[in-house]
């Protein structure tokens, strides 16, 4: 199934993916991103905060906001 991944972490990327039946938002973000936290990254689905167990379904929008940008002043 097709979805549309953002990655605002960095220079940021979107992009249309192929994904497999029963992805979960866990299992993306941790293909996706450089970090084993996720607590550390607003993730969305459809521009709604998503738990990391929710299934993916075709045609979702996905993104991943870092809560702290590297290198900032806290």
């Amino acid at each position: 199934m097709r979805i549309l991944v953002i990655n605002c972490d960095g220079g940021g990327f979107a992009d249309y993916r192929d994904i497999p039946e029963g992805t979960t938002v866990q299992q993306l973000f941790e293909e996706q991103t450089r970090s084993p936290r996720p607590q550390d990254y607003l993730i969305r689905v459809n521009r709604l905060p998503a738990p990391c167990d929710q299934l993916l379904q075709e045609g979702d929008r996905i993104s991943f906001t870092p809560v702290k940008i590297e290198g900032a002043a806290a």
